[in-house]
């Protein structure tokens, strides 16, 4: 209610403003509506709204997506793999933050949308990947934003890829799942996948790469669509993580990148990398690592690593699937 009756004062006063200087000039008057059609979706209207570029970027995110998003403390916490403490922390930070500095719940104008583009991008990525994991409302909802990130910017690269690689990934939704048991990728039926969503996510993965898109979603959506092929090329999968990895420097892009080498053919590489990876308190390190100690025949520490994996999982169709995969290594 406070934030509504503020923002309805500041409408009177930049109307009546807009007024006093559109005499001065000879101008026809602009209006709060007519300003706010910059943005025609209101939520994404809202989201950029909140991606004020006084906070740090992760703040940004992390803020809009408790405040909008519709996820938890905790599910933003795993997001951002810290613990929940310290992302509480973070979230009153910002609330402060906002309050001391003043800062205004004001929907930017056009010419000041690309500085809170990165943050808004993030919103809708980290959505995606919550709905991703079951919640398909939530997916659905992310690819809509996507939809309406692209036709507001459509000459946006990472725009067009962020829409590419979530149209591709979902197109994989159907097969993901089955008895309420989570599916690995090379264990799906493809006859389950939507081929009209993939040809689609490559169509705006085109336009993205040919907007001059290098960025973060440009690579992911190129790994996703070469996962739609049959067979993968693995070392071309691999190449491409490392090129992520290299503008990222994310642990959790290394580990996706010792998951492709695995698959190339070079097991021990793959584990000796995930070996090095200071991801103790992520899920798929230790699933991921669990799943190559047992193709190595190392079958005691492959059961430790999945009793570990078990101990941080938080998705019940994940924990049937690294259940059924501890007791096939205890038969």
């Amino acid at each position: 209610m406070t934030t509504a009756r503020n923002r309805a004062v500041d409408r009177i006063r930049r109307e009546r403003t807009g007024a006093e200087k559109a005499k001065l000039l000879d101008a026809p008057e602009v209006t709060e509506d007519e300003m706010d059609e910059t943005i025609p979706d209101e939520r994404l209207e809202l989201i950029f709204t909140c991606c004020h570029p006084a906070l740090a970027l992760d703040s940004q995110v992390a803020l809009t997506l408790r405040t909008l998003g519709g996820l938890r403390t905790d599910e933003i916490a795993r997001a951002f793999l810290v613990p929940n403490e310290t992302m509480a922390k973070r979230l009153v930070r910002a609330k402060r933050k906002i309050k001391d500095a003043g800062i205004p719940f004001r929907v930017p104008p056009a010419h000041l949308l690309p500085d809170r583009l990165a943050a808004a991008l993030g919103v809708v990525y980290l959505i995606f990947n919550e709905g991703y994991g079951g919640r398909g409302e939530m997916a659905a909802e992310a690819i809509r934003l996507g939809r309406a990130l692209a036709e507001l910017m459509p000459d946006e690269p990472e725009v067009q890829a962020l829409l590419g690689l979530m149209l591709l990934n979902d197109s994989r939704r159907d097969a993901r799942f089955e008895d309420d048991t989570i599916v690995l990728l090379a264990e799906q039926d493809r006859s389950l996948w939507d081929p009209d969503r993939i040809e689609e996510g490559r169509r705006i993965l085109d336009r993205a790469l040919a907007l001059g898109g290098r960025g973060p979603y440009a690579l992911q959506a190129a790994i996703a669509s070469l996962h739609a092929d049959d067979p993968r090329d693995w070392p071309q999968i691999a190449a491409l993580y490392g090129e992520l990895a290299r503008l990222t420097d994310s642990p959790v892009v290394e580990l996706n990148r010792a998951a492709a080498i695995a698959e190339a053919g070079d097991v021990e590489a793959a584990l000796a990398m995930v070996d090095g990876l200071e991801l103790d308190g992520y899920l798929y390190l230790h699933s991921t690592r669990g799943e190559l100690l047992r193709r190595l025949d190392r079958t005691d520490e492959a059961g430790a690593a999945y009793a570990r994996a078990l101990e941080l999982v938080h998705s019940e169709p994940e924990r049937r699937f690294l259940e059924q995969r501890l007791a096939e290594l205890q038969r």
